[in-house]
């Protein structure tokens, strides 16, 4: 028998065929959306959302035993944004879980991932003020520009003579 972790890898990353694999991943966005506002709606009293044995925590933010699976894969999914470590390998009904998490990390990384339908949860405003949230949304951008370290053929000549690049040090090389 396959544990949640491997059923999660199994259904996620291999596509066996396109129709099913498509509504397991909507599947999966859906009920992460919803766990999601759940637990920002409840900020910062929302220990019972976050704190627990998986089955009842699962139950708890909308999963059942059919998408324990699912459950597992949203823990994949915040486990870089928390502040301690979860095992989600081996995460069986029973296992307690602490998702001790990060808020403006888990902004940032929604963000990172692209996740639209998830960083602009209105309950975001639950947890996060306005600024803050724009101060990440920079904080994101100035890390993923392009930056280059080469001088153009027009640029400034770093020695400092004042000339372009190409007619200074640029000139033979």
């Amino acid at each position: 028998m396959s544990t949640y972790y491997e059923t999660w890898i199994d259904r996620s990353e291999t596509i066996h065929d396109q129709t099913s694999y498509t509504q397991y991943v909507n599947l999966y966005y859906a009920m992460e959306k919803e766990a999601y506002d759940k637990i920002l709606t409840a900020y910062p009293d929302n220990k019972e959302l976050t704190s627990g044995k998986a089955d009842e925590l699962a139950k708890r933010l909308g999963f059942n035993a059919d998408t324990m699976d699912i459950f597992v894969g949203f823990v994949d999914g915040i486990k870089t944004s928390l502040k301690n470590e979860v095992d989600v390998e081996h995460i069986d009904d029973d296992t307690e879980i602490d998702l001790d998490i990060d808020y403006e990390k888990l902004y940032y990384n929604m963000r990172d991932a692209k996740a639209t339908w998830l960083f602009k949860l209105s309950s975001w405003k639950n947890v996060l003020d306005d600024e803050k949230m724009v101060e990440i949304a920079r904080d994101y951008r100035e890390a993923n520009i392009a930056h280059s370290d080469k001088i153009g053929r027009n640029d400034p000549c770093p020695c400092g003579s004042g000339k372009k690049y190409k007619k200074c040090c640029g000139k033979n090389a």
